[in-house]
């Protein structure tokens, strides 16, 4: 066992410093972990008939395990909201796994529930800000960690399609400045934005990429050193939105419709964001008004003392 660990609450202490030193989560995403890993041990608490120790979290079956999905279920709870607790005792599990701490195959089995297939919308600010947070993972390679993120920041901070983001090669993205040129639908070109944190997280990972990156290769590689595959990078958007506990909605796209909104939602007008997604008509863009007063309705239902 980990020296440093002598009691669940040692644990526990061990799995948050991870999250917020070693994956820089933000407090927002550390909190939500923390309830639903205390939700899991209050359900075991009354399982088990005692506050559980570490003994008994390695001792754990999958019938444990599905005797807590089916709670939650009894209690009405969004499939979405128990498919990130499931990822946030996963986590936990392994982490305690990698320490030494303890082992449990049993939580490897249970599988999430299944998410309603949903028609693409944005993601809310906490949503993107955990989707950012868990693609820079510590179970992947560094230099394919730091990919993933840089390919999600791009997507959100520059509202980019991924087949875009894509295209793009080392030489265009290391002679930009604050902007770059990309060339979209119907090779119509147009300027996006190289924000300063977009920007950190690019050259981070050309820095780790293993090839040195040279200028004439593509910039978003796969492990065989080829231009990296939209399936592939879509496979990976669904492993990350599943541990996010996010419904299927959360696609590559609504990174960029979450781009559109969030723009919106901070003043930015029509017209530059109809240039900033490439869109030829404004009407196209005129959508994102529909959502954005669909958020502020919201609010203002949850909010207003006469809604």
């Amino acid at each position: 066992m980990n020296a440093c660990v002598h009691s669940l609450e040692d644990a526990i202490a061990l799995w948050r410093e991870r999250l917020e030193v070693e994956r820089r989560a933000s407090d927002h995403t550390v909190r939500a972990y923390l309830d639903d890993l205390a939700g899991f041990l209050a359900f075991l608490t009354d399982h088990l008939g005692k506050t559980p120790e570490l003994a008994d979290l390695a001792g754990l079956g999958a019938a444990d395990m599905r005797a807590w999905l089916a709670r939650r279920t009894a209690r009405g709870l969004a499939r979405t909201s128990t498919a990130r607790a499931l990822s946030a005792v996963r986590g936990f599990f392994r982490h305690m796994e990698r320490q030494g701490v303890f082992a449990n195959a049993a939580i490897g089995t249970v599988r999430s529930p299944k998410l309603a297939r949903q028609v693409p919308r944005p993601l809310s600010t906490d949503q993107t800000t955990d989707m950012l947070d868990l693609a820079d993972d510590e179970d992947q390679p560094r230099w394919v960690a730091a990919r993933d993120l840089a390919l999600l920041m791009l997507l959100y901070g520059g509202g980019m399609r991924i087949g875009e983001a894509l295209a793009l090669d080392v030489g265009t993205v290391r002679g930009a400045g604050d902007t770059l040129r990309i060339t979209g639908k119907g090779n119509k070109q147009r300027i996006v934005p190289l924000l300063p944190r977009v920007r950190e997280s690019l050259d981070a990972y050309l820095a780790s990429r293993p090839d040195g990156a040279p200028a004439a290769s593509a910039l978003f590689i796969g492990v065989q050193g080829k231009r990296l595959n939209a399936g592939v990078a879509q496979r990976r958007f669904r492993e990350l939105r599943t541990l996010a506990g996010l419904p299927d909605n959360a696609t590559p796209h609504a990174m960029r419709h979450s781009f559109a909104t969030h723009l919106l939602a901070g003043g930015a007008d029509l017209r530059t964001i109809q240039e900033l997604l490439g869109h030829a008509s404004l009407s196209t863009t005129q959508r994102y008004t529909d959502v954005d007063a669909e958020s502020l309705l919201a609010v203002y239902r949850t909010a207003h003392p006469r809604a």
